[in-house]
């Protein structure tokens, strides 16, 4: 029996059960309608930042700080997809929320190439824009297909109950998560069919000070 797809969605908000939760729970019904399997993982309050010691690209293979970076990177590493998840903090994502993206992508980025990705964020009015854009530019890096939908993946309001009435916020996270469904599928069968990926061309770095 071929193995059901499953997306991993991460909620990088401190609070567990608020607002950007109930944005992702939105997503993940329009992922299970479709006949996706789906995680939700919380980030939680603390996060280590990344120090730059380099020791995941030295042969560690993970990042040196082994917590819910790493546990999460094998959810994703195995998973069809994934959908980040952030309250809006002064126009941007949450402090532990970029913490962690800085690590899970400086570790474990190469691992997801291919792998369908979004970012939703939450807000009381906005800020909303500028945490979506810092998503897309962790995806764009590692050569993640961007999953969209028919606006900006936000939801606003104070409260969870907020967010409810939010209602074409609701109806964007669940036109996102069909989105998402739809590209794993594709996906999937052009694999099947012999459609691979381009081979990886190795990285040209150059600095502009010399």
């Amino acid at each position: 029996m071929e193995k059901k797809p499953k997306v991993v969605l991460v909620n990088g908000s401190p609070n567990e059960k608020g607002c950007t939760y109930t944005g992702l729970c939105e997503v993940e019904r329009a992922l299970n309608k479709s006949g996706v399997e789906t995680e939700i993982v919380h980030v939680g309050k603390t996060v280590t930042s990344c120090t730059g010691c380099m020791k995941c690209r030295q042969g560690l293979g993970k990042c040196v700080f082994d917590d819910i970076v790493n546990k999460t990177a094998l959810k994703i590493k195995a998973a069809s997809g994934v959908v980040f998840g952030s309250p809006v903090h002064y126009a941007a994502m949450s402090s532990g929320m970029k913490s962690f993206m800085d690590r899970l992508f400086i570790a474990h980025g190469k691992d997801f190439r291919g792998k369908p990705g979004a970012g939703i964020s939450s807000a009381r009015r906005s800020g909303g824009t500028g945490t979506f854009d810092q998503f897309n530019k962790y995806f764009s890096i590692v050569q993640m297909p961007i999953v969209t939908s028919q606006y900006w993946n936000l939801v606003h309001g104070s409260k969870p109950e907020d967010v409810l009435n939010d209602l074409e916020g609701l109806q964007t996270m669940r036109v996102l998560g069909n989105n998402m469904a739809w590209m794993i599928k594709c996906l999937s069968l052009a694999k099947q069919n012999g459609v691979e990926m381009p081979d990886v061309e190795t990285q040209i770095r150059t600095n502009y000070i010399r």
